[in-house]
């Protein structure tokens, strides 16, 4: 089956992206640190795939690219969104699990919510494996955040004192985009496959998916889910979000990346960058090598390289160096926006829809 696999890395100066509130035993109460991993070797910020998804959510809901979010509904303790991949492109590409209450006071409030007028009606538990897959985005190397005191003194009286946390890092990320499970919904009864209930088989048949009946699958057409994996991509080109915005103001666009589509879901660049010795990005050409040699059978599109001119410039001309000796244009290097929306031209190819099956 065939993927688009990627590796980006997230340039974070001085920054907060993702917190974890209150740290106890801090010097004031609403002191607010950052998401660690305690090694042996020392911290590691990190910023969760959970709001790494959210920023990219946001982002395509904001782009003006024509994103159909689907809306979310709050019940109680719980929260879900439509879970119709036919019709919203986000419970398509990143997957869903609604399993509606059935107790009558709940049924009974559900009918009551006027907001819930066009809501897609629920006969069963339907789940929705994510095609987008992302890892935890970790940084590089190990390091000690700092504490940042300050003081609300607008006012009268004593100030208020507050505290919180931030880092300089690089933030290391892996990406995956199952490419012939986008758009493709399956009907099958078995816990964790069964994308669509019956009142969803009734839309699928109604909306003239192509019915996929040894896969017990519906399948929206290739233009439309070539259009939303395009717009995607576009998406990840313009990536906004991350917290502690408004006093670090950190850039979360990939300031690198790796990107291919390949044979397999299992990741061919995730060992290409790295730390050295001293704790700074390190693009290792040896891996690199290994990995275009040892995959080479598997690696199905030309390798697009994301950088930004600017970032690590000694490590680029390495790689450049790299490109120019082993000769060939199969790799190809930009800026990262750019190299984004070319994956994204390359799946709109006519030539290219076999990947999606």
């Amino acid at each position: 089956m065939p993927f688009v696999t990627g590796l980006f890395l997230i340039d974070a100066p001085a920054s907060a992206l993702n917190n974890l509130g209150s740290v106890p035993g801090a010097r004031t109460d609403n002191t607010v640190g950052v998401k660690v991993i305690r090694a042996k070797d020392g911290l590691y910020p990190y910023v969760s795939a959970q709001a790494f998804r959210y920023w990219l959510r946001t982002t395509l809901e904001n782009s003006g690219l024509g994103w159909q979010a689907a809306p979310v509904y709050r019940e109680e303790k719980v929260a879900y969104t439509d879970a119709n991949p036919i019709r919203w492109w986000d419970d398509d590409l990143f997957g869903y699990m609604r399993a509606p209450s059935k107790r009558a006071s709940a049924v009974e409030k559900r009918s009551a919510d006027e907001s819930r007028g066009g809501e897609t009606p629920t006969t069963d538990t339907v789940t929705r494996v994510s095609p987008f897959r992302v890892s935890t985005l970790v940084s590089i190397a190990p390091v000690s955040p700092t504490d940042d005191f300050g003081t609300m003194s607008r006012h009268e009286g004593d100030p208020v004192p507050h505290e919180h946390q931030f880092y300089r890092t690089t933030l290391k990320g892996l990406f995956s985009l199952d490419l012939s499970a986008c758009g493709t919904f399956s009907y099958r009864k078995r816990t964790g496959f069964r994308n669509l209930d019956d009142e969803r088989v009734k839309l699928a048949q109604k909306s003239n998916l192509i019915h996929l009946e040894d896969q017990k699958s519906y399948r929206l057409l290739p233009e439309e889910r070539v259009k939303r994996i395009s717009t995607l991509f576009e998406g990840l080109a313009m990536l906004e979000g991350g917290a502690k915005q408004t006093l670090h103001y950190t850039d979360v666009a990939p300031v690198l990346a790796i990107m291919a589509v390949t044979k397999g879901g299992n990741h061919l660049f995730g060992h290409v960058v790295g730390a050295s010795s001293r704790g700074l990005p390190e693009f290792k050409i040896d891996a690199f090598q290994e990995a275009l040699e040892v995959f080479q059978d598997e690696i199905l599109s030309d390798v697009y390289i994301g950088w930004v001119k600017g970032y690590l410039d000694e490590e680029r001309k390495k790689v450049e160096a790299f490109i120019a000796e082993r000769g060939g244009d199969n790799i190809r290097i930009t800026h990262p926006r750019e190299a984004f929306r070319a994956i994204a031209e390359l799946l709109r190819h006519p030539d290219n829809q076999k990947w999606l099956e």
